[in-house]
Parts: C-alpha cells; structure tokens; sequence
C-alpha cells in the first residue's frame, strides 16, 4: 500500500490503530527518512519466534519495509554480564 493512498482512504490510520491495539508498543514514533514516511514501534517481545508474527502484520498491513534491532533493558543487561566471564575466560 502505497502510504499516500493508504493515507486518502483511511486505511492507513486503521492500520496503524489495528497495531497498537495488537502490539501493545511501548512507544512509537513517527518521521521522514530518505524521502519516505518511517516510523519505529518499541515492542516486548517474549520470545525470538514473534519476529515473524509481528513482521507479518506490517508486511500484509502496509506493504512496509521492515528492519528489527534487539535491545535490552538494565536487568536484562545485569543478567547477561553475568556470564560474560566464563565466555572471555573460554574465548579469550
């Protein structure tokens, strides 16, 4: 879908509301990048095999390009560096 045809007919506001009651982001943003509208959703996933359920959704909603970068927040930071020791310890 084009996003300005998207936009004339509604469908891209329907889209858009259809994902954030489905996703639950914790934030979203919107912006211009090269000359296209782009935006990114702040999502929890639990587990690895949501990426596809969730890249489906913009994919079959929006025609849309889709990147995915992990992150994690503090604990999930304090939880890794735990067993980054052994890992040094093993490979260094």
């Amino acid at each position: 879908m084009q996003g300005t045809k998207g936009n004339r007919t509604g469908k891209l506001q329907k889209v858009f509301q259809q994902l954030a009651e489905d996703l639950k982001p914790e934030a979203g943003y919107f912006f211009p990048e090269g000359g296209e509208r782009a935006g990114f959703f702040v999502v929890d996933m639990q587990e690895s095999s949501q990426v596809a359920e969730i890249a489906e959704r913009f994919f079959f909603g929006m025609n849309a390009k889709v990147e995915m970068t992990p992150v994690m927040n503090a604990d999930d930071l304090q939880k890794a560096l735990s067993g980054v020791q052994s890992t040094i310890q093993r490979y260094g």
